[in-house]
């Protein structure tokens, strides 16, 4: 049975927080099928795939072991690290990408939705178990349905993780402390009773990890057929951390009166180099360079128009005297 004490600040303006210039951080990359061609949004051809585990390793950049991710969290990082997730427990992964894996113990996290496991196209519990006996691999909590558990009532959503906990619990005897929200999609309420019930949660959100970050929405780079692309693959893992304080709107799951947000994030002061920072969002359909504003370090965004459904997304990137630094962040629009 796996259990952590830990104790990591939600966020930076939880805490006393700073600036840590030389934090390199770590890049969360999110894999799901392998050499499924038939679902290009979640699939990634194995020879991609390899192509990616090797520039990794030609770059000098360090696996970052769950563990470590989890003990090290509030500590800057020195050295550029990466974590691999791999997200619904599709058989594909267990028959073309954990030979591989196993083979090099490349450490990554594997999230679990319960409901499907078993059924066609989806691991069994006995191959659960046999990867989770690896102490390089953690498993992770998936929810137990994998949908759009945002659009449920908040008492449909409590009982969803709960259902999944007691198939944790009688499968593998332990409920998994790291979350990763179906999606990536989550509001205000759905994160807080995360936050009370494990010690780190992911999103599909893309960024890098920092220690500033907050731990209950922390950001992967999703890779799939379009966005697997290797150019794009090795800009990704040498992006570094774009620190902020503080970032507004809290609730990622926006009314048609909050629609389009007032969206702010405020930098350190200490941040070198903001006036090169570009944002680009999809308020309207279309991707654009969003107009922004900065005062007092902080920087606003005026939306062109609302953000349509399903999703809202902003991209940041600063070059930071030749580092490229990016954040992101994800808002769940509802279509009435």
């Amino acid at each position: 049975m796996l259990i952590f004490s830990l104790n990591i600040n939600s966020n930076a303006e939880d805490n006393d927080s700073k600036y840590y210039s030389k934090d390199e951080g770590v890049v969360s990359v999110m894999y799901h099928r392998f050499n499924e061609t038939k679902y290009p949004s979640t699939n990634i051809q194995i020879d991609i795939f390899k192509q990616h585990l090797q520039i990794i390793k030609d770059s000098n950049f360090k696996f970052y072991h769950p563990k470590d991710f989890i003990n090290q969290f509030n500590s800057p990082k020195k050295n550029k690290k990466i974590l691999i997730t791999i997200d619904d427990g599709f058989l594909s992964f267990y028959n073309v990408a954990w030979p591989i894996l196993k083979k090099n113990k490349i450490p990554f996290i594997l999230f679990i939705s319960t409901e499907p496991i078993g059924n066609k196209g989806y691991m069994s519990w006995e191959q659960i178990k046999e990867i989770e006996r690896s102490d390089f691999v953690m498993i992770g909590h998936h929810s137990h349905t994998h949908e759009y558990l945002i659009d449920k009532s908040n008492k449909e959503f409590v009982s969803d993780i709960e259902k999944a906990n007691k198939i944790f619990l009688e499968n593998l005897g332990y409920i998994p402390k790291l979350f990763s929200y179906p999606f990536g999609e989550y509001s205000k309420f759905m994160k807080d009773y995360i936050s009370n019930n494990f010690i780190l949660s992911f999103g599909q959100h893309s960024g890098v990890i920092d220690i500033n970050k907050d731990k209950f929405e922390l950001p992967r780079f999703p890779i799939n057929e379009k966005y697997g692309e290797i150019k794009r693959f090795k800009s990704i893992i040498n992006y570094y951390p774009l620190e902020y304080k503080e970032l507004r709107p809290i609730e990622k799951k926006l009314k048609k009166i909050d629609n389009p947000p007032a969206f702010y994030v405020e930098f350190f002061k200490n941040q070198k180099n903001l006036s090169n920072i570009n944002c680009y969002s999809n308020e309207g359909g279309v991707w654009e360079k969003s107009k922004t504003t900065f005062k007092d370090f902080k920087l606003s965004i005026d939306f062109r128009n609302s953000f349509y459904p399903r999703r809202g997304r902003i991209n940041c990137s600063l070059n930071d005297n030749g580092k490229w630094r990016w954040f992101g962040t994800q808002f769940v629009i509802k279509s009435n």
